[in-house]
């Protein structure tokens, strides 16, 4: 039986309304690409007193990636991630990236989609108010491995492409990682409950961020509950310890007594964390 530490649901998802007196311009359905005749699409959330940064919030979870409202998500009427209402709040624009959904897309597919999705974001950073070398990004579980390959494994853009969206680099500056798988080694194949894990194996080292920490990486902040049997926290502690070898700066917050996905104050500590991250790391005053 595989090892359960594969993968990830978005535990992490909870309603939370924004402050008072909070207003933001939704850009939706925005289309960075086409795969197989369907677009692929973000949303983005701006709101109106900007900061001049962006987070990309990967809407996966075990690498299925479903689309919500986002006016509802802006009101406060539907579900969302607690972190986006406190990010809007301290003026950050939020891109909320869907990739390629399981079970008919696979992982390698979806990070090829949310790579795509940070040189489309990049190249038109003026379109949504944001300064296009201060982009974070973000997510849990499926989302956090997602935001860990973009942080770990991005480059310059293909200058030899037709296509100016993948000329554009896709680098990002700050990374926050809830509970998220580093090593996919060993955990492709057949796969009920993660049919997006059913791949070829030879694939899975191109798309296990451990492997690819160096020392250019982003700054990056793991957030992990040591009760997790989803993705054990052994995860979070084994790419935290290739950080430090590759001296990139990095931080991991234990959160005692959590599972997979925060709630309550688990999850305000947690989200005061990406909040503060994001601030330093993206030239943000936090006054």
């Amino acid at each position: 039986m595989k090892h359960v530490l594969a993968i990830l649901l978005a535990a992490a998802l909870l309603a939370a309304p924004l402050s008072a007196g909070s207003e933001a311009k939704v850009h939706a359905d925005v289309v960075y690409g086409h795969k197989m005749g369907m677009a692929l699409t973000f949303d983005a959330l701006v709101p109106a007193d900007q900061n001049g940064a962006g987070v990309l919030f990967m809407v996966s979870g075990g690498w299925f990636s479903r689309w919500s409202d986002p006016h509802g998500i802006v009101s406060g009427e539907g579900r969302r991630f607690g972190a986006i209402g406190d990010l809007l709040d301290n003026g950050y624009a939020v891109f909320m990236v869907r990739h390629g959904s399981a079970p008919l897309f696979k992982v390698p597919e979806a990070v090829a989609d949310v790579r795509r999705a940070v040189r489309y974001i990049r190249l038109n950073a003026d379109d949504f108010g944001v300064d296009a070398d201060r982009l974070g990004v973000t997510g849990g579980s499926a989302g956090g491995h997602l935001s860990l390959m973009l942080g770990n494994a991005s480059d310059e853009g293909n200058s030899g492409s037709n296509d100016p969206i993948e000329q554009t680099g896709n680098r990002v500056a700050a990374v926050v990682a809830y509970f998220p798988p580093v090593d996919l080694q060993g955990l492709t194949g057949p796969n009920e409950r993660f049919p997006a894990l059913d791949f070829d194996a030879e694939k899975a080292a191109a798309i296990s961020p451990v492997l690819f920490v160096s020392e250019d990486d982003p700054p990056t902040l793991l957030i992990h509950g040591d009760q997790d049997a989803l993705v054990p926290i052994s995860n979070s502690e084994r790419i935290k310890a290739a950080f430090d070898e590759a001296s990139v700066t990095s931080e991991l917050i234990v959160i005692e007594g959590a599972a997979h996905g925060f709630r309550g104050e688990d999850g305000e500590r947690a989200s005061s964390a990406l909040v503060a991250w994001f601030n330093e790391h993206l030239g943000v005053s936090s006054d």
